[in-house]
């Protein structure tokens, strides 16, 4: 930590600047790195109307071919990267805008699936910024200046997904830039009413709270915390169609934390039909599958985020212990009830811890509700709407669990938030695995305090996955309403199953457009056929079981499964990805063949949209022009086909065959030098 006699001047030097731009009117303390800190752990923050009130927004790399949604073609397009405000110079280098905003405001979260070069941020139109860091590292969680302990949680790297939820408060303006390009990026953040004091950030004064950072994330790592309140407890076995209530204790009070112990033969289906509802004030509040619920999604798939945790209980592995931390605010009554509507018997055991609350003209209702749908074709493309809200209140998450008959990648789609009757949405985002701050369609789980991935089953994105975000500081107020749409934009025809539990407070009085469904519940949950066999060329010798002999000293390389992309298309399923990184990069590879005399080389390879130019020679003899690979489309993977090498002989029961990146095509992304390569297929020549 910083010497005290340090910490002390510099937050001295940080009272001085808050106390210039507060208003000599208004006793509203300002709003500051610390404060924000504070309000992201202060779950009872979230239960009340904001003061003052903020919008929140989404600055994205989205393809701003998507303008209206009368435009089919444009509005699912996916060139979803290498979008920014404009180019600028700065002190003699090039700069690419992400965003740019008048405050008073604070950035909230950024995120992006590929950082690259330095980002800065500049506030209050001053010609130097406030914060500047390599763009990986800071993103990455190990970036710090000084002694302040930035890191995990609040900078992570989750299933190759670049996130940082450290707050930057500014004044009057915000721009953030990067000195690269050609990467996605997201970048959250509030706008604050026009009269709200704000303390812009800065090197000493992130230094100055360094001790708060410490604690929160420290509090964000374990999120469960001690008892609080009065306690309630029961314990019911429910046979099919039976339910039980409980009443909460008389308001004005709120329920802190909700834990459901659910006994049962099969979670996978339990945890789908038993159901949990809530009324506060005799407000329907809560109807939502208790797996939903939870964020587990179909079964019961251990995880934890700062307002709910999942696992088996450490006695008996047959009860799942849910416990949900939302405040749940009443001003005069609540009641609990659980309901079976499977056709097994299940034991439920609900603990509800309830502490007093001040009721006032800023509370709000706690509301959970959930949509199913399976079948949905993915094709017409669509947007497929979560939850349509009419009132006043703030929505502060969701989780999706999805059923994909398929290896491909199901989550291309983009969010598209739209608050207060916009046009159009303020959140476009960049792919469905960005809103849940992963990347990449990557399949491997995680939990973190804001999201969670704690089910994908594979091969590939093939049968369930659950995912969960939950927001704090990128909580979305809304004054009159709210809609949540994610774009159903799937790589492969076919019917998917979509199942949104969507998590928001609201003013009494609020309505929206999600019933209870309980014949969906009552099914249960509905599982994908077996995959067929894996595809396979006739004749393939598998690239990715090639030994290399030689390669280029910065070249990497390794196999990549490619059933995500599309079935029946690269042979076993795989290919050889070859990241170079400059022209000249090569890599040789031995194809062993026991072939007495010439043979003819066919290869099979792959296009993408950041593909390079490569050139083909097989035992030092060229084999043809050189190849464009890249795929013609920004987000676009395919296979390329047969491509005829020519006539060879075989030296010593072998060729070489050499691949040298040689040029990129202009429209492609990234270094344009990355190649894959599936099998080559020997015939005697002729």
């Amino acid at each position: 930590m910083l010497a005290r006699n340090t910490s002390i001047a510099v937050r001295a030097a940080i009272f001085f600047v808050a106390a210039e731009i507060s208003s000599p009117a208004s006793a509203a303390p300002p709003i500051t790195i610390e404060s924000l800190l504070e309000e992201m752990i202060d779950r009872s923050a979230v239960a009340r109307r904001p003061d003052p009130w903020y919008v929140c927004a989404q600055a994205s790399s989205y393809d701003r071919k998507s303008t209206s949604p009368d435009d089919a073609e444009g509005w699912f397009a996916n060139g979803d990267a290498s979008q920014y405000i404009r180019v600028e110079e700065n002190g003699g280098r090039r700069e690419w805008v992400m965003m740019e905003a008048d405050g008073p405001g604070a950035i909230v979260r950024l995120w992006s699936a590929n950082p690259k070069g330095t980002l800065r941020v500049y506030l209050d139109r001053e010609s130097q910024p406030a914060l500047e860091a390599p763009m990986e590292a800071l993103l990455g969680g190990t970036w710090s200046p000084g002694e302040a302990p930035l890191g995990v949680p609040l900078a992570a790297v989750r299933s190759r997904g670049w996130n940082l939820y450290l707050p930057i408060p500014y004044a009057r303006h915000c721009k953030i830039t990067s000195d690269s390009d050609g990467f996605y990026y997201q970048v959250n953040y509030r706008t604050y009413d026009g009269s709200a004091p704000v303390a812009s950030f800065s090197t000493a004064a992130l230094l100055a709270a360094a001790d708060v950072l410490d604690r929160v994330q420290r509090t964000l790592a374990a999120p469960a915390g001690p008892p609080v309140g009065r306690t309630q407890q029961t314990r019911r076995t429910l046979g099919p169609g039976e339910r039980f209530g409980l009443a909460l204790p008389p308001g004005p009070s709120a329920v802190r934390t909700l834990t459901c112990r659910v006994a049962a033969a099969d979670h996978s289906d339990a945890l789908r039909t038993v159901v949990l509802s809530a009324e506060f004030d005799q407000e329907k509040a809560i109807w939502c599958p208790v797996g939903d619920f939870y964020g587990v999604g179909v079964g019961l798939n251990p995880f934890e985020d700062w307002y709910r945790s999942a696992a088996a209980d450490e006695r008996d592995d047959s009860v799942a212990v849910l416990t949900s931390r939302w405040v749940m605010p009443y001003r005069k009554s609540g009641s609990i009830v659980v309901e079976n509507l499977g056709l097994s018997e299940a034991t439920i055991e609900l603990v509800i811890e309830n502490q007093s609350w001040q009721w006032d003209d800023r509370s709000m209702h706690f509301h959970a509700h959930w949509r199913h749908e399976n079948p949905i074709p993915t094709r017409p493309m669509q947007d497929w709407n979560y939850i349509d809200i009419k009132g006043q209140g703030v929505y502060v998450g969701d989780s999706l669990a999805v059923v994909n008959p398929v290896e491909a990648w199901w989550g291309e789609g983009d969010e598209k938030i739209y608050v207060d009757g916009e046009a159009f949405p303020s959140h476009f985002g960049t792919g469905t695995e960005d809103y849940y701050g992963y990347a990449w369609c990557c399949p491997e789980t995680f939990t973190g305090p804001f999201h969670a991935q704690p089910r994908c089953d594979g091969p590939g994105n093939y049968g369930h996955t659950a995912v969960s975000r939950v927001r704090l500081l990128d909580a979305i107020p809304f004054r009159t309403s709210l809609r949540m749409d994610m774009e159903v934009w799937h790589w492969q025809e076919c019917n998917a199953g979509y199942a949104a539990a969507t998590f928001f407070y609201a003013r009494p009085g609020a309505v929206h457009n999600r019933d209870p469904q309980p014949a969906e519940a009552r099914r249960g949950p509905l599982h994908p056929a077996p995959l067929p066999p894996p595809f396979a060329i006739e004749g393939a010798v598998e690239c990715e079981d090639l030994v290399a002999v030689r390669h280029s000293a910065d070249l990497q390389f390794g196999p990549q499964g490619m059933k995500g992309f599309a079935r029946n298309t690269w042979s076993g399923d795989e290919h050889l990805w070859v990241r170079a990184a400059k022209v000249g990069d090569f890599i040789e590879l031995v194809i062993p063949t026991d072939a007495a005399g010439p043979v003819d080389l066919t290869l099979h390879a792959t296009k993408s949209w950041d593909y390079g130019i490569v050139q083909f020679s097989v035992n030092g003899r060229a084999a043809g022009e050189p190849i464009d690979f890249f795929s013609g489309a920004q987000g676009v993977c395919q296979a390329s086909g047969p491509i005829e090498l020519g006539s060879f002989r075989p030296d010593r029961g072998r060729l070489i065959l050499r691949a040298e990146v040689v040029g990129g095509n202009p429209q492609a992304s990234g270094d344009r030098a990355f190649f894959g390569l599936d099998c080559v297929v020997l015939t005697p020549s002729r």
